[in-house]
């Protein structure tokens, strides 16, 4: 689930837009234009959100725009990034394995993660 990030060497100096958001316990730094998947995010009546709805990230730590930065103590008052859903996707199997020595026990089960694939499609500081 690891998001595709330019360098911060690429970013550092440029006219770059971007901002560090929180969420679910993890921190991503995002540009316009970028996808990436988060953790499954699901609608309140239970279901999957739709493909082409909105997704508003409201804890933003840092935005930098033409170069400034600017740091919130703990969050950038008025700053808000607005994403697109495209897809609900998959990660890799995890197999889980339980074994007791001498007993014949042997369990393996199998899990797959659910993720919210989306798109940045605006960062307003």
């Amino acid at each position: 689930m690891s998001p595709t990030v330019a360098s911060s060497a690429a970013l550092a100096g440029s006219g770059h837009t971007y901002a560090v958001v929180v969420d679910g316990g993890r921190q991503y730094r995002v540009m316009e234009g970028q996808e990436l998947e988060i953790d499954f995010r699901h609608a309140p009546d239970g279901t999957p959100l739709p493909v082409g709805s909105e997704i508003v990230f409201s804890d933003v730590l840092a935005v930098s725009r033409a170069g400034k930065l600017t740091l919130g103590a703990p969050k950038v008052s008025g700053a808000k990034v607005t994403a697109e859903v495209l897809s609900l996707v998959q990660g890799p199997k995890i197999f889980v394995q339980k074994f007791k020595r001498r007993k014949n026990y042997r369990r393996r089960t199998g899990h797959r993660a659910l993720a919210t694939k989306v798109k940045i499609a605006a960062i307003t500081a």
